[in-house]
Formats: structure tokens, sequence, C-alpha cells
């Protein structure tokens, strides 16, 4: 049974949601917070599966704290959906770079919302592949302008063995797991070993945000095999981030 996290700082809107969720069987305790820092102390204590969080709220934004509770470690890490009435292009980018999973708009009608929870559940991606395509067209600069800065401390890149590269630039391209596991014709657990390593050595705590950090750094570019994972919802398997 899964455990949900929803964190908003209007009330309405928080009890809301809770009381849509409560109306699904399946799904196990359901938790609230009304800010960031209640959302990290609620993650670390409840470890939730999926954690639906507003971006702008008092004391720690949802982006802050979605990092936050990322970096706790917990295993396995949540997936965290951003709950916004912005529909802007900024805020996807931002929410994938944090390594949440996806973005949801608190006005879609609540039978999609209930579908988007199941659907994020079972899988690590939650944003259509057409636009996280425009979003890396976008927001990712030239090959000749680009600088490391995604990750601190020089060529990140340079952490990863020559099958870690290969494999991240295949996840970029938009390949599940056992699609990757084929083209390099080993196992499906032998790619989630690789995939773990890899983010590891990066500090990357999604597979959305290994995608990201592909395009930026130069691993894939633009216009390189499909657009992203979205033909089977971006899935990898479960186990983990990344997994």
């Amino acid at each position: 049974m899964a455990r949900i996290l929803v964190v908003d700082d209007q009330h309405l809107i928080r009890a809301g949601i809770v009381t849509l969720l409560r109306t699904v069987d399946g799904l196990g305790p359901i938790v609230e917070a009304s800010d960031g820092e209640e959302a990290v102390a609620a993650a670390r204590e409840h470890r939730p599966d999926l954690i639906l969080m507003d971006i702008y709220m008092p004391r720690l934004s949802g982006l802050a704290a979605a990092e936050r509770i990322l970096a706790l470690g917990l295993d396995p890490a949540p997936r965290i959906v951003v709950l916004t009435t912005f529909d802007e292009d900024e805020f996807v980018y931002a929410a994938l770079r944090a390594g949440c999973t996806g973005f949801l708009l608190k006005d879609m009608p609540p039978e999609q919302l209930l579908s988007a929870v199941n659907a994020t559940l079972s899988a690590d991606l939650l944003v259509a592949p057409a636009r996280i395509r425009r979003l890396i067209q976008k927001h990712t600069v030239p090959d000749q302008q680009r600088q490391q800065t995604v990750r601190p401390g020089g060529d990140a890149t340079s952490l990863l063995t020559g099958r870690e590269s290969e494999v991240l630039g295949l996840v970029a391209q938009g390949l599940a797991n056992e699609e990757i596991a084929e083209r390099l014709c080993v196992s499906d657990s032998t790619v989630k070993t690789h995939l773990h390593r890899l983010m590891a050595k990066l500090n990357l705590r999604s597979r959305a945000q290994a995608v990201v950090f592909a395009y930026e750094s130069g691993i894939a570019r633009v216009g390189e095999g499909p657009a992203l994972p979205g033909g089977r919802g971006g899935s990898g398997g479960s186990g983990g981030p990344g997994a």
C-alpha cells in the first residue's frame, strides 16, 4: 500500500486533495504538511512513496524541500510531484532539475489527479515527452557555450566509466531499462547496477534528474534518439532512484 504525503500551505486545497485520495482503495496512510519544513520532517518520519508538493510556501519552498528530502537518502526515495497553479516551462524544468518526477496543475479535474497519482506510483516520469524535449531545447545551452555548472567540482562526467556514460545516454534517449539491456546485450540487473552507480557518483536522485544532467553535460544531445521516457510512461522498473 502506497504512503502519500500532501504538502500545501492552503488548508482547503490540502484537505480537498487528501479527501479525494482517501476515496481510492489500495492507498496507504495519507499524511499532511503545511510548509516545506514540515514536509521534510514528515518525509523523514513517515517515508512516503509519493509526495504531492506545492511550490510556493512559507519558511521553505516546495523545490527546496524536495531537494532536502531527496538528500535524506531514503530507500526507496519518494517520488515527488509538484503541484502548482502556474503552467510555465521554468517551473517544470526547475522541478525536474531538483529531482522531482513530474508536475501537475491544481485546477486539473479530480479524475485526472487520481490518474496521475496512479501513473506516478508505477513510473519514473510524469511529464509528456514532447514537453520535455521543448524544455531541453529551451534551457540547455549550445555545445560551444556549455559549461559544467550542473554539479560543482569540474567535469563531473569524468567520474563515469565508458559503459556508465553509455547507459546514461540511452536513458536520456528514452529507453527503458529492459530496452537498454537488449541494446547492450546485458541483463536488466546489470543496467540497474550501472544506473545506481552513475547516479551515486553524480549525486543524482531521480531518473528525471539524470536525464536533465545528460543533456546539460553534453552526454546526450537534442535530436539524438527519442525524446525521453514516454512510450511506457518513462518507467525503468522499481527498486530505488533511477532503477
